[in-house]
């Protein structure tokens, strides 16, 4: 159950239509994009992919697209992030993930009715996990989103020995003493997958060897690069690799948040249409004013790359 992934894995973004409904008819392009830029995976219907805004029946109609493209290819993980809110629709969708073919679920804490404890936290993945105990299980801690903040140390002392299928943690957060007791408990026992792009290379000095990120959709070369540099030993070209990251990210901030990611899209190629309510989008002056910004942090030199034509690359 212990994929102990490594490399790039993609959150892919949903691809939606002008009228806000889903496109999935975009998803084997997206697929191939992705194959062709180097990134081994997909974590689909997260943070970035919307899943809190989607239906249960959408999440479904999402997984069966990336299940149908990823089918028979052992070289490219996916798995769905199953929500948090309601265990009894992790359930469904969990059992659905299984069925359809995804290689693992995920599951990210209630964010309304919070767990009090590591402990009830506990509780919420056992219940879960023993419904697919064929498949490995991860669960994606992000306290920014869900306001649940346990260490994550404590969490795999609490279900340690407990959940066979447990296979690790999406780690979105930046306490990297956590993060390092993680990587070490029990002599690494547990896939420990980093979630925050602008700090890839801090993660990678204490022992991380997957990340998923959002901004490697559109941006693959550029970390690629970056691990490449740590792994040689040239810590001041890895530094300046994530500086640049650091700059790209910046821009979210400036022109409103996770939104920006698809404005990115735009520019690699790949139309993924905006994000639903309540997430802010940008008016189509700011979208100007955001390309020329993108332009003068010389993203083309490290943006991920189209498929010019079918096998071709």
């Amino acid at each position: 159950m212990n994929l102990h992934l490594e490399g790039l894995i993609a959150a892919p973004f949903t691809p939606m239509k002008a009228d806000g409904s889903l496109n999935t008819d975009l998803i084997p392009a997206y697929y191939e994009f992705l194959k062709h830029n180097g990134v081994s995976g997909a974590f689909i219907c997260g943070s970035t992919g919307e899943g809190v805004s989607l239906t249960l029946r959408e999440k479904k109609l999402v997984t069966e697209a990336w299940a149908a493209c990823a089918a028979g290819d052992p070289a490219f993980t996916v798995m769905p992030l199953l929500g948090g809110t309601c265990i009894a629709d992790c359930i469904d969708l969990a059992r659905h993930a299984a069925g359809v073919g995804m290689d693992a679920v995920s599951f990210t804490s209630p964010s309304y009715f919070k767990p009090a404890n590591v402990e009830m936290l506990a509780e919420c993945i056992i219940a879960i996990a023993a419904s697919v105990p064929e498949m490995p299980f991860y669960y994606y801690h992000i306290p920014v989103l869900t306001g649940v903040g346990f260490a994550m140390y404590d969490l795999l002392q609490a279900i340690d020995g407990r959940v066979p299928n447990f296979a690790g943690i999406k780690y979105t957060h930046e306490d990297f003493m956590d993060f390092q007791s993680c990587l070490n408990f029990r002599n690494g026992r547990y896939d420990m997958l980093w979630g925050r792009d602008e700090n890839m290379l801090s993660a990678l000095a204490i022992g991380a060897k997957g990340a998923v990120g959002s901004t490697f959709n559109y941006a693959a070369p550029l970390y690629h690069r970056l691990m490449e540099a740590f792994e040689k030993g040239r810590m001041d070209t890895a530094a300046t690799l994530q500086q640049q990251s650091i700059d790209m990210i910046r821009l979210l901030g400036k022109y409103g948040g996770i939104s920006v990611g698809k404005s990115y899209m735009k520019l690699v190629g790949m139309d993924c249409g905006q994000f639903r309510l309540p997430v802010r989008n940008m008016t189509d002056g700011q979208f100007e004013e955001f390309t020329a910004d993108v332009a003068a942090l010389d993203f083309d030199s490290y943006k991920s790359g189209r498929i010019l034509a079918k096998n071709t690359f």
